[in-house]
């Protein structure tokens, strides 16, 4: 089933054509009303319609397969449409992922689909895809929520950012004849997909930062502050994609992989050890140095600009439990009072001109396959 999402969804839409979903009790009751255009039309990043989905196979086989080579297998993606017809699409399933595909870590490991080029994709929902990455829960699926808002907050901040469309899964495993109940899940932007839709091509080799489009660069390195998020590096492309206007042009940094943020607030999320920080809520600017702190005054008015539409994301989002919510507007207090006190914005984002701190540490990471 497709359904239409209330609530918050309109906050964001003003500025993008996608946002934040409905009622957590409510939203797999909510019918579409028939007054509203079907968007079956629409690519899958078209249309802020919740999806549900049902996986079919031998899901055993699939979940278990978590060595360092995975495989592909055989799986069946169903949905039903407005119309209330079935479109079931073939596909080949893998999992991904190094952290959150190792059983000790997580319970469902994150998967990659490969549809099959069939006329019944040329029709569905999923007509402009390919291969597409679906995150699974780690340890709950609300954590799940918490990462894809922090995908739709850099969604405002530009249209170079990595598009996700939140689903419903249920996995029905075609041997056991069981069927799990269903869950929240993320399907992510492909990263060609991206650089299409932005007129960009994708680049794909090891620089240092200052090499990277400087106002881009800038921008994103304080979002992923914003976030509390430190787990990336552009020298090793940890949870960082590059697009640049031709093979020569300075590339923008994309990030993508937030469930170590702290922000998201996930259980299992730690700093790595070199950066000597207590817990991912604790901020840590990972910017290179820079101690022209009037390089970051165009940065710091369009976060300014973006702060009723920043906090919208949360405090108009009913997915989100109370103490979540409050915890995370206190969260984005934190930084707003930062980058607005002249004194706090030089501490902190010089940081990585300070040769007795861990600024400099690069994050080489496990690159996400």
């Amino acid at each position: 089933m497709k359904i239409f999402l209330p609530a918050c969804i309109y906050v964001i839409s003003c500025i993008l054509l996608f946002s934040v979903t409905g009622n957590t009790q409510s939203i797999t009751d909510t019918i579409t009303s028939a007054s509203q255009p079907s968007s079956l039309e629409k690519g899958l990043f078209e249309t802020e319609e919740m999806l549900e989905i049902t996986l079919s196979g031998n899901m055993r086989e699939l979940l278990n397969d978590r060595g360092k080579i995975s495989q592909f297998h055989p799986m069946l993606l169903t949905y039903t449409k407005e119309d209330s017809s079935e479109v079931s699409l073939e596909a080949e399933i893998r999992t991904r992922g190094h952290f959150r595909k190792l059983r000790e870590n997580c319970f469902y490991p994150p998967l990659l689909i490969n549809f099959s080029k069939t006329e019944s994709l040329k029709s569905s929902v999923f007509k402009e895809q390919d291969k597409l990455k679906l995150v699974m829960p780690c340890q709950g699926d609300e954590y799940v929520i918490h990462e894809w808002l922090v995908y739709k907050l850099y969604n405002l901040v530009t249209p170079k950012s990595f598009r996700v469309h939140l689903v419903k899964i249920k996995l029905n495993d075609t041997r056991t004849k069981k069927i799990t109940a269903p869950f929240y899940g993320m399907l992510l932007e492909e990263h060609d997909q991206m650089a299409k839709r932005t007129g960009t091509v994708s680049i794909n080799r090891k620089m240092r930062p200052e090499q990277t489009e400087p106002d881009a660069f800038l921008t994103m390195a304080v979002f992923e502050y914003l976030a509390g998020n430190t787990d990336w590096s552009v020298q090793y492309l940890q949870n960082i994609k590059l697009l640049a206007l031709d093979l020569n042009a300075a590339p923008t940094t994309v990030p993508y992989d937030f469930d170590l943020a702290g922000i998201a607030d996930a259980p299992y999320a730690k700093p790595a050890e070199e950066l000597q920080m207590n817990s991912v809520r604790q901020r840590r600017y990972r910017g290179y140095c820079m101690q022209d702190m009037k390089k970051f005054d165009s940065v710091i008015a369009l976060y300014n600009r973006l702060k009723k539409d920043i906090y919208s994301v949360y405090s108009d989002c009913p997915l989100l439990d109370a103490k979540y919510k409050k915890a995370t507007i206190k969260y984005l207090d934190e930084f707003y009072a930062t980058i607005n006190n002249a004194g706090a914005v030089k501490k902190e984002f010089e940081y990585p001109c300070d040769k007795n701190g861990t600024g400099n540490v690069v994050i080489k990471g496990l690159r996400e396959d």
